[in-house]
């Protein structure tokens, strides 16, 4: 009897994907409609992009020669929690570094928003208002970034021309080609230097509520803090408080909870502006995406390691 090659399930978001690695047998799901082959015969499984961790997981339990999943975010917090549930090792991995320019580019961009006044702008031009007023400037600044990996040093990169005076928190003390980089156990004092703080670290136990009350109140009076990791690694109803009496200010583009809901006080605070979890979102992020899967699937028909791994 002859073998079967081992089955991969990619998303039907991949329209072009094509020149797949051969000695594979692909099937295309878009998450919603009946399974394309038997999940019991999946061996590496790439979910569809979603936020909806039902859609990405609801297919595993029943993956019983399951090796290896692809994500297509960095953020794999949810996912690894369904996968740690399996009575069975299955290597993660995720798309660590895929949306790091485009992460960056939006960070920046919520720091001069904010820091320029650009939202009470809008509001005024709504009003029809023209009401001059003089707002601060990223020149010269310090910026404390949290969680210094691929988003992080691309930030960094962008902030160059500015002039800003960069301070670099990861997992543990190390180098990096910039300058060192310095563990979180030092971040209390650290927060107390910044006037932006920008939040890149990935969501884990250790990072869920980071930033809660205690860490906020050490926060120097009129600074920025902008997250653009994971809408858990603040505490929301601490950072409402700080923002509301005006002490600190937020540029949000992940919030917890997250969509956002309707009515949510978070959406009337003052001094926080928000964008609906689109920092990774450009049209470079699915050329981008397409070559990884590529690769990967290359070193899994090979029986090579996979890139990004991020547990097993």
């Amino acid at each position: 009897m002859t073998a079967r090659s081992p089955q991969v399930w990619l998303p039907t978001q991949f329209g072009r994907l094509a020149d797949l690695p051969p000695g594979l047998e692909y099937a295309r799901w878009d998450g919603r409609s009946a399974f394309p082959t038997d999940p019991a015969e999946v061996e590496f499984y790439a979910p569809r992009l979603t936020k909806d961790i039902d859609v990405i997981a609801g297919p595993v339990v029943r993956m019983t020669r399951l090796l290896a999943v692809q994500a297509l975010s960095s953020g794999t917090d949810e996912l690894r929690a369904a996968l740690d549930r399996l009575p069975r090792e299955v290597t993660l991995c995720n798309a660590r570094g895929v949306p790091a320019a485009s992460t960056a580019e939006l960070a920046l961009t919520l720091i001069l928003a904010s820091l320029r006044g650009i939202p009470e702008s809008l509001r005024a031009q709504d009003r029809e208002n023209w009401n001059p007023r003089t707002f601060s400037s990223l020149y010269g600044r310090s910026v404390l970034i949290v969680g210094y990996g691929a988003v992080g040093s691309a930030l960094e990169e962008l902030l160059s021309p500015f002039g800003c005076f960069v301070t670099r928190v990861g997992r543990e003390d190390r180098d990096a080609p910039l300058g060192p980089v310095h563990s979180a156990f030092r971040l209390t004092r650290l927060v107390a230097d910044a006037d932006v703080i920008v939040l890149s670290t990935p969501l884990t136990a250790a990072t869920r509520h980071l930033f809660d009350a205690g860490l906020l109140a050490c926060v120097t009076d009129g600074a920025l803090l902008v997250n653009v990791s994971r809408g858990a690694v603040v505490d929301t109803d601490a950072l409402m408080k700080e923002v509301h009496g005006g002490r600190l200010r937020a540029a949000l583009d992940v919030t917890d909870p997250e969509p956002l809901p309707p009515g949510h006080p978070l959406w009337a605070t003052p001094g926080v502006l928000i964008t609906p979890h689109v920092g990774a979102f450009t049209p470079h992020l699915w050329p981008r995406l397409e070559a990884l899967i590529r690769r990967q699937l290359a070193r899994f028909a090979e029986g090579e390691e996979l890139e990004n791994v991020v547990t097993r």
